[in-house]
């Protein structure tokens, strides 16, 4: 190993002087007695820790420049459970940490534990109890801070409320992770503020919504909306952990489930047929039931329809959001019904619900789609007769033509020229499409679909 305090200054000065021609060099990062430093990759490894950030070095006439790469892995945990907020359950507390942090260390350690809560207003009447009760039979020091987080009012003011408040209460960044409780603006929100204070707190994600159970919860992204745009601000920070308990449906409106069912419905188009079928079949017994299993149910081998059909819309989104977590990669599966849904849905909010303005984006691009050959009319029928069979839109009156094209310019700007289109190609498949739909042939798609489905609509 180099003893670096034993080098000249004038062999460094010489290294970096305007007489060297291009010249490039790798570094590893090793970690001795607490000390990074940089090896060149020819030399043998000191014994250390190794990081896999790398340094690269270039010398020219001009000077000398230095390239940093540094992998970012992030570790979170998506646990599906039954009774949360019984306060013998642990997850709410604990389900975050892994294995090599064992949580009988932590919580028997003379520290109190503590932890601040976001919880949506309608959430908090309805089971702000049940979480009182759980963190006083827990011996948790607590705050539990209702808010109205809605479409509406999902902005930075209620980011800067909520870091006021955790703020006053105080948080280990390290070890007190941030809870928040219910649907999908909460849900970002309060992400967005953790993302945000002290450059990154962990938090936990509690849906309480359908929708957010299936999207917003899962993923990395926060944020709020801005400048008359949907979710123009925000971040890409994953939770710690995402707990899942479907039990929280039960208090939801048939409209709310219909709704998050839109997001299960284009994970089933975009790569599952199985889920689709299912949907197909059973879609009408899962809103009447809220996707609640029944008693007997629970103890069968086999999974029954509501356990089976969240599982897989899950885990199909987990599989596209994992390897592109940070949307490096733009063309994405899960991007389809969102061409055209966030212009729809900020035209006419509060009116349309997230989920109900992505079903009408699915299924004027489902007429997209059997325009270019790539669905036949029976899948095209199918489709649409199952989306009505949840109880979503597949049409609306303010989804005009200039909307439909205005949206469409939009994306195309936004996304490096390219207009990335998701499109079903069959029954549970579908691939990205870069190319432009022609004006006319947009609006032979546009009246072919305000003609068969206008009836249906608002």
């Amino acid at each position: 190993m180099v003893d670096r305090d034993r080098v000249g200054w004038r062999h460094l000065a010489g290294r970096y002087s305007g007489n060297m021609l291009s010249n490039k060099s790798k570094f590893n990062l090793v970690q001795i007695k607490g000390t990074w430093i940089r090896q060149s990759e020819q030399c043998q490894l000191a014994e250390g820790k190794l990081s896999g950030a790398k340094i690269y070095e270039n010398q020219s006439d001009h000077g000398v420049s230095w390239t940093v790469v540094s992998p970012i892995v992030f570790t979170y945990r998506v646990t599906q459970c039954r009774n949360l907020l019984d306060p013998t359950n642990d997850t709410l507390l604990w389900g975050h940490l892994g294995d090599e942090e064992p949580q009988g260390a932590i919580s028997s350690s003379s520290k109190p534990v503590r932890r601040f809560v976001v919880i949506d207003e309608t959430v908090n009447r309805l089971y702000g109890s049940q979480v009182t009760q759980y963190f006083e039979h827990r011996q948790t020091v607590y705050k539990i801070l209702p808010l109205p987080a809605t479409e509406e009012n999902k902005c930075l003011e209620l980011v800067t409320r909520i870091l006021e408040e955790i703020h006053e209460f105080g948080v280990d960044r390290r070890s007190e992770p941030i809870i928040a409780i219910g649907g999908g603006v909460c849900l970002d929100v309060v992400g967005l503020a953790a993302s945000l204070y002290r450059r990154r707190t962990p938090y936990i994600r509690v849906p309480t919504t359908l929708l957010s159970y299936v999207d917003a919860s899962v993923g990395a992204k926060t944020g709020v909306n801005f400048a008359g745009g949907k979710n123009k601000l925000g971040s890409y920070v994953p939770p710690v952990a995402t707990f899942l308990d479907r039990s929280f449906f039960r208090t939801l409106p048939p409209r709310q489930i219909s709704n998050g069912m839109a997001e299960m419905l284009k994970m089933a188009l975009m790569k599952h047929r199985g889920l689709f079928e299912l949907l197909e079949a059973e879609g009408g017994k899962l809103l009447r039931s809220k996707l609640q299993s029944c008693e007997s149910d629970t103890s069968s081998e086999q999974e029954d329809s509501a356990t089976a059909s969240t599982r897989i819309a899950i885990e199909t989104m987990l599989e596209e959001l994992a390897p592109n977590l940070w949307e490096d990669d733009l063309d994405r599966l899960v991007d389809f019904g969102h061409l055209i849904s966030p212009e729809l849905e900020m035209t006419v909010l509060p009116a349309l619900l997230h989920g109900e303005a992505v079903n009408i984006d699915m299924s004027f691009m489902v007429y997209v789609a059997h325009q270019k050959g790539l669905l036949t009319a029976e899948e095209k029928g199918r489709i649409t007769q199952c989306m009505l069979g949840l109880g979503l839109p597949v049409w609306h009156r303010d989804c005009t033509l200039a909307l439909v094209q205005k949206s469409l310019k939009e994306r195309l700007k936004h996304c490096a020229g390219s207009l990335r289109m998701p499109l079903p190609t069959g029954l549970g498949r579908a691939e990205i499409f870069h190319d432009l739909i022609e004006d006319d042939v947009l609006c032979q798609v546009f009246q072919k679909w305000t003609d068969e489905l206008a009836s249906t609509g608002n």
